[in-house]
C-alpha cells in the first residue's frame, strides 16, 4: 500500500493506550488493504468487555473496550466449523487468547474492518459475523501470536477454523481502490498534446 493511502487512517483514541503504537499496529495489521478516509474511534465501554460498530457510509469504525477487563483474555469467537445431527446444528466454542488490551482492540477493529471491506467489495453484508471473526483471528494468529483453544483450554488445529478464503471474498475492495487511485493519477497528470506527422506538436486535434 502506498504511504499516502496508509496515512489516511485517522485514529481518535480516548483510552489510556498509546495512540501512536495503536495506530501503527492497526496499519501493520491491514497492510495491503484500503484505508483511505477511514476513521477509527477507540473508547471505553459503559460495561461490556468489548464491542464494535461499523458505519459504512461514514467510513467510521467504533471500538469500545472495557476498562475492567483482565488479561490474558479469551475472546469467544464464531470461527468454528458448524456441526449437526438429525435434530439440530451447533458450533463449538473456540476462544482466541489475547495477551493485552491493545490486542483486544485490534481484534475488534479487524472484525469491523472486514465488515467495511465487505461493503466496499459490494458483497451482501448479511450473516458475515463468522467471516469477520476468521479474518481477525487469522491476522492475530499469524502476526501477533494469538492462540485458539476450545472451552476446555485445548489447542485447536488451524484446519478446524480456518475454512474460508476470507481475503479472496473481499478482493474486489482492494481492486476497486487501486483502480480509483489510477484514475486519480490520470486525472491530475499532464495531458499530452497530439503530434502530427514527423512528431510535430499540434496545437489542435485533427
Amino acid at each position: 500500500m502506498r504511504s499516502g493511502d496508509r496515512s489516511d487512517l485517522q485514529l481518535v483514541n480516548r483510552t489510556r493506550l498509546d495512540s501512536d503504537e495503536l495506530r501503527a499496529t492497526m496499519l501493520a495489521a491491514v497492510d495491503g488493504w484500503p484505508v483511505r478516509r477511514l476513521r477509527v474511534h477507540v473508547r471505553y465501554s459503559r460495561g461490556a468487555d468489548f464491542s464494535g460498530t461499523c458505519y459504512y457510509k461514514r467510513n467510521l469504525i467504533y471500538v469500545n473496550l472495557g476498562a475492567h477487563v483482565r488479561y490474558p483474555y479469551g475472546v469467544r469467537t464464531s470461527i468454528a466449523r458448524a456441526q449437526s445431527n438429525a435434530r439440530a446444528w451447533w458450533k463449538p466454542v473456540y476462544k482466541l487468547e489475547l495477551p493485552d488490551a491493545q490486542r483486544l482492540v485490534l481484534f475488534v477493529f479487524l472484525h469491523e474492518f472486514y465488515h467495511w471491506l465487505v461493503h466496499k467489495a459490494r458483497r451482501n453484508p448479511r450473516q458475515k459475523e463468522s467471516m469477520c471473526d476468521r479474518f481477525a483471528t487469522r491476522i492475530l494468529v499469524d502476526r501477533f501470536d494469538g492462540r485458539v483453544h476450545d472451552d476446555k483450554g485445548r489447542s485447536v488445529p488451524r484446519e478446524a477454523w480456518d475454512i474460508h478464503d476470507v481475503e479472496g471474498f473481499v478482493a474486489a475492495a482492494r481492486a476497486a481502490t487501486h483502480s480509483a487511485a489510477a484514475l486519480r493519477k490520470a486525472a491530475t497528470g499532464p495531458v499530452p498534446r497530439p503530434r502530427g506527422k514527423g512528431g510535430q506538436l499540434l496545437l489542435f486535434d485533427v
